[in-house]
C-alpha cells in the first residue's frame, strides 16, 4: 500500500496508538475504532471513529474509511473480522485469529503441528487434571485475568468463579526463564526476527523485559526456529509474538501465541533499528521489512501501572536522570491499579542494572 493511503486499526488502546504513530511516520493516514473518544489511539489518528470493535456497523464504517485494515487486539469476533475482510484487505487474516482466540483451539493447533507445550486439557470438570495446574478461560483472559492456580486436588473448589466460563487446564511447569520471540512476517512470506527477550511477570502482568535474553545461544536459536515455524504454519502476516518457557534442561515449551504487537516488544522502541510497530505497518502494507538489530548491546523495558499514581503524578525527574531512559505515556486519564499507563525503556550500559533494580526504581517514582 502506497503512502498517502489510510491504515485502519480495529482497537484504540496503547498498541493501536503506537501502530498509528508508526504508520504516520511512514506517510500513511490513520483511522481507528474504539468505544471511547478519549482512548489512546483516537487521540492521535487522523480519523477517529467512536464505536465498539465487535459491532458490525461500526467496524464496517472503519473499513469504508480505510484502504487496508489491521488490529491491536485479537479477541474481536471472527464474524466481524470476516465481514470487514470482504470489504478491505485485513491483516492478520480472520482465519489466523480464529485459531488463536480460543486457548483450546490454539493448543490443539500447536499439538496438531507437533509444537512442544505443557500437558493440557479441556476443564469441564476436575477429572484428569495433572496438578499443580493453572486454569485459564478459553477466551478473553489476559494479564492474569480469568486464571486460577491450583496446587492440589483439594484446591479445586477455588476454581468455581473461573469455571463459570469454558476453561482449559495446563500443568504448571518449573521453568528457568520466561522468554518471548517477536517476529514479523510479510505478505510475501519474508520474515524478520527480533532478539529473543527475557520477561518477568508480577501477578500475571508483564513487569519488565530484557533483550537479549540471558539464555544459552543454542536455546535462543531453537526459540527463533520454533516461532518462525509457527508463523509459517499459521500463514500469519504482521508482527507475531510467541511466549515460551525455557526449562532447566534447556528445552522449550510454547506458552501462548499473540498474533499482534506485544508488550514484551516495547523495548524495540528506541532499542532496535526498527520498532515492532513500524515493522508491523511495513509487514501488513507490503513494504520491505526493516532491520531488527539492537542499537546497543542490550535494552530493557519496564511497565508503568496505575498503582504508581496512587499518591499523585509520579516523580518523572528521577527517571529522566537515568542515562538512556525514554518515557512513553499512553494518554490515559484514569490511573487504576494494574492498568498499563505507560512504560519506560533503557538501552546501553545502564540497561542491565535497570532490569535488576526495576522494583526499586518504581518505588522512587511514586508521587
Amino acid at each position: 500500500m502506497a503512502p498517502g493511503k489510510t491504515l485502519g486499526i480495529l482497537g484504540g488502546g496503547q498498541l493501536g496508538r503506537l501502530i498509528a504513530e508508526a504508520a504516520q511516520k511512514l506517510g500513511y493516514r490513520t483511522a481507528a475504532l474504539d468505544p471511547s473518544a478519549s482512548s489512546p489511539a483516537l487521540q492521535v489518528v487522523d480519523i477517529p471513529i467512536v464505536g465498539a470493535v465487535n459491532d458490525d456497523i461500526a467496524a464496517m464504517k472503519l473499513a469504508q474509511t480505510s484502504d487496508l485494515l489491521t488490529l491491536e487486539w485479537e479477541l474481536i469476533p471472527v464474524k466481524v473480522l470476516e465481514a470487514v475482510a470482504r470489504a478491505r484487505p485485513l491483516f492478520p487474516a480472520p482465519s489466523v485469529l480464529g485459531l488463536i482466540q480460543d486457548r483450546l483451539i490454539q493448543k490443539n493447533f500447536l499439538r496438531k503441528h507437533g509444537f512442544p507445550q505443557t500437558p493440557y486439557g479441556e476443564a469441564a470438570t476436575a477429572a484428569g487434571w495433572k496438578y499443580p495446574v493453572i486454569l485459564k478461560r478459553r477466551t478473553h483472559g489476559y494479564d492474569g485475568k480469568g486464571q486460577c492456580r491450583l496446587e492440589r486436588e483439594s484446591d479445586a473448589p477455588k476454581a468455581a468463579e473461573v469455571l463459570k466460563a469454558p476453561c482449559v487446564w495446563e500443568k504448571r511447569v518449573d521453568f528457568k526463564a520466561e522468554i518471548s520471540v517477536i517476529l514479523a512476517r510479510g505478505r510475501d512470506g519474508a520474515t524478520a526476527v527480533y532478539p529473543v527477550a527475557e520477561n518477568v511477570h508480577h501477578h500475571g502482568i508483564l513487569h519488565a523485559t530484557r533483550a537479549p535474553a540471558r539464555i544459552p545461544r543454542d536455546a535462543s536459536a531453537k526459540a527463533v526456529e520454533l516461532a518462525s515455524r509457527i508463523a509459517e504454519a499459521l500463514g500469519h502476516v504482521g508482527i507475531m509474538t510467541v511466549e515460551m518457557f525455557l526449562l532447566h534442561d534447556e528445552s522449550l515449551l510454547v506458552n501462548e501465541i499473540a498474533p499482534r504487537v506485544h508488550n514484551s516488544g516495547h523495548y524495540t522502541l528506541g532499542g532496535c533499528a526498527t520498532s515492532q510497530f513500524e515493522q508491523h505497518v511495513r509487514a501488513v502494507c507490503g513494504l520491505p521489512l526493516g532491520a531488527t538489530d539492537l542499537l546497543d548491546h542490550q535494552a530493557v523495558m519496564v511497565n508503568l501501572l496505575g498503582d504508581l499514581w496512587e499518591n499523585g503524578e509520579p516523580k518523572w525527574s528521577r527517571l529522566q536522570a537515568v542515562p538512556g531512559a525514554r518515557l512513553h505515556l499512553y494518554g490515559k486519564s484514569d490511573a487504576r491499579p494494574g492498568r498499563k499507563m505507560g512504560h519506560y525503556t533503557v538501552a546501553g550500559a545502564a540497561a542491565d542494572e535497570e532490569f535488576a533494580r526495576a522494583d526499586e526504581r518504581l518505588k522512587t517514582l511514586r508521587g
